[in-house]
């Protein structure tokens, strides 16, 4: 790429160019990414780009990578053979045919209406570890997958195979009252599968939703040290406060060895790199060198013959493109830092407990590769812990050392800019908070406390601390 288009590059706002100058420049509280964070001038506030500029400090010979890293990112796969190989091999089942098509422009998915068709969320299958073997199988793959159907239920397919099926969902609501008498409404996802079209699933078959989160961070996260998730961790509640982070540990498919697991809702892999040749594999059912064999379960592979794109279907080099681009994408700046009404629920944050988890202010370690992202003062505010959310949000499927009950505290920056982004506010891992509010309430386990005290709150003091996390 020629010094003038990267000139160009760096200049549009289309493209990620907003330099940081004059009343745009933030403070140190604002600056959730460090020196990787890009300000969204007001008057490009409403544009739906928020999430999809590259890091603030990249510099112009590197955002070649990134630009090129997002073309694999957002544009479709195809079904092999095709005379663009670079992107044939897609199936020979799957969820999706693009990275975009879950993360809307780099932001979160949603679940579907009720009765239709699932787009940027998928159902995640396994049945319990009963036997040793199995429990053997758990620990070193995460999960038992579902003898016929894999871990994960693949909605549609290449010309020639049969889809595995159809998840469709209904919502059960449960009724609620804050102290204040002020009635809420909660909903709990029902997840049915029919058309199954290769036999029979497991009768004892767990399931479970996911919607894609956002990716803005994502390297900056990849960049904290183990040392810090190993300071932050306390499995056993050694301090009193009713608060257990833990750790899960998980393969890293690279090296062979455990490795402190940092994405996915329940902390399932380990590095963005993994994450991203999963997420190739898993859901538009590309193979990589990290991940060689597709998606089909055997019961499937004697049915099933279609073509494949090339062993593996995505190389390297690509992979190593859309990781760059993914761990090169910069957290807009927060907005209204110092409008009394943020730091009015930014108290209410603190006093009713919820940074214990979503820990505000982390510091990165060091990348030699990344160095944009290497030791920068963040506010992530998360801990990448496992934390026991309750019953009310299991669901009973455990993932490694992850409970049914354990989920991962996500990160909340940018969680004020997803209804721009998004045009939704569907929170939570299945998308069943339609609300910030929603979204808290469920809050059980280690966090019912301050649930509880959120409940307690009268109404002008609930909606200052929305106002807040507006302000993430």
């Amino acid at each position: 790429m020629s010094r003038f288009a990267l000139a160009l590059l760096a200049a549009s706002p289309a493209l990620g160019g907003f330099a940081l100058g004059g009343d745009d420049v933030p403070h140190d509280r604002s600056r959730s990414g460090g020196d990787t964070t890009i300000v969204i001038p007001r008057q490009q506030m409403l544009d739906r780009g928020a999430f999809s500029f590259p890091a603030q400090n990249l510099s112009l010979t590197r955002r070649g990578s990134h630009f090129a890293g997002n073309s694999f990112f957002q544009n479709p796969w195809v079904a092999a053979p095709a005379s663009t190989t670079a992107r044939d091999g897609l199936g020979p089942v799957f969820n999706t045919m693009s990275c975009q098509s879950c993360h809307i422009k780099d932001g979160r998915g949603k679940p579907p209406a009720e009765g239709e068709p699932m787009r940027s969320m998928l159902v995640r299958l396994s049945v319990p570890a009963v036997t040793d073997g199995q429990r053997a199988h758990a620990a070193r793959a995460g999960v038992v997958p579902d003898p016929v159907y894999g871990d994960q239920l693949q909605v549609a397919s290449v010309p020639g195979v049969s889809a595995e099926g159809t998840a469709r969902l209904r919502w059960e609501t449960i009724e609620g009252r804050y102290d204040d008498g002020t009635a809420y409404e909660l909903r709990r996802p029902v997840f049915e599968l029919s058309d199954l079209a290769y036999g029979p699933a497991a009768e004892d078959l767990l399931i479970s939703g996911r919607v894609a989160p956002a990716v803005i961070g994502v390297g900056l996260l990849d960049a904290l040290d183990d040392a810090t998730l190993e300071r932050l961790s306390d499995p056993d509640d050694a301090d009193g406060d009713g608060i257990s982070g833990r750790i899960n540990r998980v393969l890293d498919v690279a090296t062979g060895e455990f490795d402190h697991g940092r994405f996915g809702w329940k902390c399932e892999q380990p590095n963005v790199r993994q994450q991203v040749a999963a997420a190739f594999r898993g859901d538009i059912g590309i193979t990589s060198s990290l991940f060689p064999e597709d998606m089909l379960t055997p019961a499937q592979r004697e049915v099933v013959d279609a073509p494949d794109g090339g062993a593996p279907e995505v190389s390297d080099e690509i992979l190593d493109l859309v990781t760059f681009y993914t761990k090169t994408l910069a957290v807009p700046a927060r907005r209204n830092v110092d409008d009394p009404t943020v730091l009015a629920g930014e108290r209410h944050f603190e006093r009713l407990g919820c940074a214990r988890c979503h820990v505000p202010t982390l510091v990165t370690g060091e990348d030699p590769q990344f160095p944009e992202l290497s030791g920068q003062t963040i506010h992530p505010f998360t801990d990448l812990l496992l934390h026991d959310m309750g019953e009310g949000l299991s669901d009973g499927r455990p993932v490694h050392a992850a409970s049914g009950s354990e989920w991962r505290t996500p990160p909340l920056w940018g969680i004020g800019l997803v209804f721009t982004v998004n045009r939704h506010t569907d929170l939570l891992h299945d998308g069943r908070a339609r609300s910030f509010e929603e979204a808290i309430l469920w809050h059980g386990g280690e966090a019912r406390a301050a649930a509880d005290g959120f409940r307690a709150l009268d109404a002008a003091q609930r909606r200052e601390l929305v106002v807040f996390l507006k302000s993430l």
